[in-house]
């Protein structure tokens, strides 16, 4: 992979993908990918019904990362084939859809940013599209002056972020309606 130079000095190539900021165009494509991918690339690690219930809540388009421009989507064509970013908000995971609450900001001096939403389309999946984004969000983070870094990860995504060097702090269950509950991992990492 190398770094593009197109002017925005935020890109990576891939041969067959491109990563750039997510746009607020973006998102009818977004929310196709996001429960496509969580459909497909989570039913090893949870029940249909826990994904369907997370769909929304947990699973969802973020417009504020959009927004804040710490959203990256990787680009193939003009189809979007996989998307995560950061956040120097509160909201550690979900879609704005179902927050009925400002999102505050965090402090970089005492809080940890957030790494938010990686979907990879399954047909994508280990192409290093997760790799490439996850690089590009230490990196901003970093610029951002933030200290630590906070990721709720899905059990599917655990092995990725432990490969970046985080560590985990806490198991816990994320209550959904119908009883249900997601397990997830929380997990942090110092700069």
């Amino acid at each position: 992979m190398s770094e593009n130079n197109n002017g925005m000095g935020d890109g990576f190539v891939h041969t067959d993908w491109q990563l750039r900021l997510a746009q607020m165009g973006d998102v009818p494509q977004l929310e196709w990918l996001i429960p496509h991918s969580a459909r497909v690339l989570q039913r090893s690690y949870y029940t249909e019904a826990q994904i369907e219930a997370a769909l929304g809540p947990v699973f969802g388009v973020d417009r504020q990362l959009i927004a804040d421009g710490t959203y990256f989507v990787a680009d193939r064509c003009g189809e979007i084939v996989g998307c995560g970013g950061w956040s120097r908000r509160q909201s550690l995971f979900g879609g704005d859809a179902s927050r009925a609450d400002a999102d505050n900001a965090l402090d970089p001096a005492i809080d940890a940013a957030r790494v938010r939403a990686f979907f990879v389309h399954p047909d994508w999946a280990r192409s290093g599209i997760g790799r490439a984004i996850m690089t590009k969000c230490e990196e901003a983070i970093r610029a951002a002056d933030f200290r630590r870094i906070e990721i709720v990860a899905t059990l599917a995504g655990e092995p990725l972020y432990r490969g970046f060097g985080y560590a985990v702090s806490e198991r816990y269950e994320i209550p959904m309606r119908d009883g249900l509950a997601l397990p997830v991992v929380r997990m942090f990492k110092a700069l």
